[in-house]
């Protein structure tokens, strides 16, 4: 008997609509958390976005559904056999934009700037989850539990400096604009890679968009591209629209 050939890899990955689309409702949360957070830079609207749970807990959720759809693209990526080629490309975009991120920020805000923010944690999360963790199977949900519960059981004060506050397990948050340390951010991830390996998640992933949706899907393809430009154009008009003002 002969044996089948095995499935060539294929030349472009197979994306998946609703997938694609929550990543775009992310991306549209984040479009009004952030322009909601400019009004209040620029001091048309007084909210405090530091220590208001109406605030900070919209900023944790948004943060979780861009990681779970970070750690279910690479289940399908790892799923579909796609070569480490297309993994690097696509990380060096990511490490490039996080570059331009600190260097953004520290020009708008030179004593809080982004030193690891979500694009820096996605990075070194995305190494570790395609170079190992995803070889652990089943005790990927365990990981990631106890990623989650980590900074709560194991802060100290050595890990307060920004040499090592990356790690996450801070006795107290330091000053910057955005902050997304490998833990325990990294157990969402890895919860987002198990469940895409779950059956039940992959057949709703491989079902149909509705139309209505589509330009949720489009966003979501689009990702980075939009989160680089969103807050230079939302930032430009503010201050456009204020120069113009008659007031």
């Amino acid at each position: 008997m002969t044996q089948a050939p095995a499935s060539p890899v294929p030349a472009r990955p197979v994306r998946h609509a609703r997938l694609d689309a929550l990543r775009g409702l992310a991306m549209v949360w984040m479009t009004v958390f952030h322009f909601c957070f400019d009004l209040s830079h620029f001091r048309l609207i007084q909210q405090d976005f530091y220590r208001d749970p109406f605030w900070t807990w919209q900023r944790v959720a948004i943060v979780s559904l861009f990681l779970l759809c970070a750690g279910m693209g690479q289940a399908q990526a790892l799923a579909q056999g796609l070569p480490a080629r297309r993994f690097w490309k696509r990380w060096g975009q990511i490490a490039v934009c996080a570059l331009l991120v600190s260097v953004g920020s520290w020009w708008m805000f030179p004593r809080s700037y982004i030193h690891f923010g979500v694009l820096h944690g996605m990075a070194l999360m995305l190494l570790l989850l395609r170079f190992g963790l995803h070889r652990l199977g089943p005790g990927l949900w365990l990981l990631g539990l106890a990623a989650v519960l980590a900074p709560q059981l194991l802060a100290h004060p050595l890990f307060d400096g920004r040499a090592l506050n990356w790690v996450g397990l801070v006795t107290r948050k330091p000053i910057t604009e955005d902050y997304v340390p490998l833990l325990p951010w990294l157990g969402v991830m890895l919860w987002g890679f198990a469940l895409a390996r779950t059956a039940a998640l992959r057949r709703w992933l491989a079902g149909p968009l509705p139309r209505a949706l589509s330009p949720l899907a489009w966003l979501g393809r689009w990702s980075l591209s939009y989160y680089m430009l969103h807050q230079p154009v939302m930032i430009g008009l503010l201050m456009l629209g204020l120069a113009l003002s008659p007031n």
